[in-house]
């Protein structure tokens, strides 16, 4: 009798906010079928039964790790499946195939068997995923104190004349001050009512700051706990800390070499040659928050540190641009983060028994 291998299988899965679908592949490449489960806990539960009942489960190939996919690859994860990273269609082969939520779970599918989906998704499941969330409401914060703030020089530039020559001049710290001690009175007059406007404006701004420092403080508590070594670098304060911690996830192995941290950051170089010129251009790819950190690093090190200042010098001698400095420093710290990380990355592997 003829021996049957069983099937093992690869499922490419395209993540929806209420609904993901999910296709499956055998080793030979054939299709064995195509499902749709809600996307929740249950539903998790079932594209995982859905898909060991066609056999022995080798890959996942996820769309959206960072959005809609997120508690998918944290369940799968939870149940020690092999969950890969896959973009989406480039725009020529939707062109060539058409869109639909089961051509592209099966694009992801044979994406993963090609060998062309290799990146660990984040972990999302410890305190850099907490860090995450700090900082996204603290950048929210500080642009609605912004946006405040803005609004009251807005509305100064047309107000009534006592009012606007009682707060015209004045600094930001003291206009919001002596804004939020107004006193509108009666609501009958346009003075009344744009002192009314304001002042509201005045105390949003104060009750912003006052969420800003709290989650500054919890940022910086949180990344001196996890990062210290990263927060001893030069240059390196509680926001940048953070930027590069969520760049790198909460699973830094994931990072399989210095140039692949690079080349997520934005910084490696990107050869612009032509002809008889051999030069390296900026990379405008990656994690720009994270190239935005390694910038103000540079900024600050050209301000207080001076081997990076004489390396300045010897490159401007050289010939060198400013711009073509400035991406050869942001490359250097991408080696110097990179290898902190790494040692993070070690501390919290489990050690042997």
């Amino acid at each position: 009798m003829a021996y049957l291998e069983p099937a093992r299988v690869t499922v490419g899965v395209d993540t929806h906010k209420h609904l993901h679908v999910a296709a499956a592949r055998d080793q030979l490449g054939r299709r064995l079928g195509v499902t749709i489960a809600p996307a929740s806990r249950a539903g998790y539960g079932e594209l995982l039964d859905w898909a060991r009942g066609l056999g022995e489960v080798e890959a996942w190939g996820v769309e959206g790790t960072g959005s809609y996919g997120a508690g998918l690859v944290r369940f799968l994860a939870a149940h020690s499946q092999r969950v890969l990273e896959v973009n989406r269609p480039d725009r020529a082969t939707r062109r060539r195939f058409g869109k639909s939520d089961p051509v592209d779970a099966d694009a992801a599918a044979r994406t993963v068997q090609a060998g062309e989906a290799t990146g660990v998704p984040k972990a999302q499941n410890g305190t850099v995923e907490m860090v995450r969330s700090l900082r996204v409401a603290r950048q929210t914060a500080v642009k609605a104190r912004t946006q405040a703030v803005n609004a009251i020089k807005a509305l100064l530039v047309n107000a009534p004349a006592e009012l606007r020559e009682r707060l015209d001049g004045l600094s930001t710290t003291r206009l919001v001050r002596q804004a939020a001690a107004l006193d509108p009175g009666d609501m009958d007059t346009p003075t009344a009512a744009c002192m009314l406007a304001v002042r509201s404006l005045a105390a949003r701004y104060q009750q912003l700051g006052a969420e800003i420092q709290l989650l500054t403080r919890e940022l910086d508590r949180l990344t001196l706990r996890h990062a210290p070594g990263l927060r001893a670098v030069l240059g390196v304060g509680p926001e940048v800390a953070a930027e590069l911690l969520v760049c790198a996830g909460d699973n830094p192995a994931r990072l399989h070499s210095e140039a692949a941290f690079a080349a997520l950051c934005g910084t490696s170089p990107v050869e612009a040659s032509s002809g008889k010129t051999r030069r390296h251009r900026l990379n405008r790819g990656g994690d720009r928050h994270a190239n935005a950190a390694l910038h103000r690093i540079v900024i600050v090190r050209l301000r207080w540190h001076q081997p990076t200042r004489d390396y300045v010098a010897r490159r401007t001698a050289e010939g060198k641009t400013k711009k073509e400095i400035l991406r050869c420093l942001k490359r250097y710290l991408a080696r110097e983060v990179f290898a902190v990380l790494r040692q993070l990355a070690q501390q919290d592997q489990p050690t042997a028994a």
